[in-house]
């Protein structure tokens, strides 16, 4: 028997990685299902594996499947709103992000949609948007049929579609957004604020009852300014912010000496902030941490 080595598996670790995270929202999940991958690869007979990225697909799915149905249960108990893990996608980690239509596809916004469908729709739909495989090719990584694997991913997008926004291709002008925003934040300029902010714009945090956070999302232009001008005092004065690209979107990491705060990601629409997502779970910024150390 010819076991299959790191050298076979290495050239496939990225897209795995890659869709990995796509179903689980959850870097560090995504790391290690990528690693139980491998070892199931490193013991498997090579010669019985004929096409070595379908039978690693097939697998990393089949492992998130098993994660996400134990994941639901520990987010219905989550304090406060449960934001996926941000990635950094600047440095290629979830691939090459061209287009606004692959921006929008790593977005949290997006994995915040995903989390809507049951698993099997999720994979459904990542195997499809994200991977371009065939239903057939899909049917062959579930275990479906092909009809089924079609019904499922029409309810998926159905459910996706309900509450999708685009993203808005233009960079300069979220840099400009988000810079005026910070600045009108720290200087407690309550007009300045709103001149950048959508009417509906709504400010979602994740601190998972780890660090002080909103329990629940804010909403309205004149209640997220005020949030703004309100933690820039009492929290961020200290703080150093960087821009960085956070899951494809224009956003900050907010920086305590060499310690990482947070990390916040803007949703731009129609030229105005619509969504600040706001990452302050500590245990979500291990895998930012690390690229950003390493970078």
């Amino acid at each position: 028997m010819s076991s299959a080595t790191a050298d076979d598996f290495e050239p496939h670790r990225p897209r795995l990685f890659g869709l990995a995270y796509r179903m689980l929202g959850s870097a560090d999940e995504a790391e290690d299902v990528v690693q139980d991958a491998y070892l199931r690869f490193s013991g498997a007979d090579r010669a019985g594996i004929d096409h070595p990225a379908a039978w690693l697909a097939k697998v990393v799915t089949n492992l998130c499947l098993t994660r996400l149905t134990s994941a639901r249960a520990r987010r219905e108990q989550y304090v406060g709103t449960w934001l996926p893990e941000p990635v950094i996608t600047s440095d290629g980690t979830l691939g090459p992000l061209e287009s606004a239509e692959q921006r929008d596809a790593v977005s949290l916004a997006m994995l915040v949609l995903l989390e809507r469908l049951t698993p099997n729709e999720r994979a459904v739909y990542v195997l499809r948007e994200a991977f371009g495989y065939g239903h057939r090719e899909i049917a062959g990584v579930l275990d479906l049929t092909e009809a089924n694997c079609r019904q499922l991913y029409r309810r998926a997008v159905r459910r996706v579609e309900e509450d999708r926004s685009r993203f808005e291709p233009v960079p300069g002008r979220r840099a400009e957004l988000v810079s005026s925003f910070l600045a009108a934040a720290r200087d407690g300029d309550l007009a300045g604020l709103e001149k950048v902010l959508a009417a509906d714009v709504i400010w979602s945090s994740d601190g998972g009852g780890k660090v002080s956070a909103a329990r629940r999302p804010v909403e309205g232009r004149e209640k997220v300014a005020r949030l703004a001008v309100g933690g820039a005092e009492r929290f961020a004065a200290g703080l150093e912010f960087t821009p960085t690209e956070i899951n494809g979107e224009y956003g900050l990491a907010a920086w305590a000496g060499d310690t990482l705060a947070g990390v916040v990601a803007f949703e731009v629409r129609d030229g105005l902030i619509a969504h600040l997502r706001i990452v302050l779970n500590p245990e979500k910024l291990a895998f930012v941490r690390r690229q950003l150390t390493r970078s």
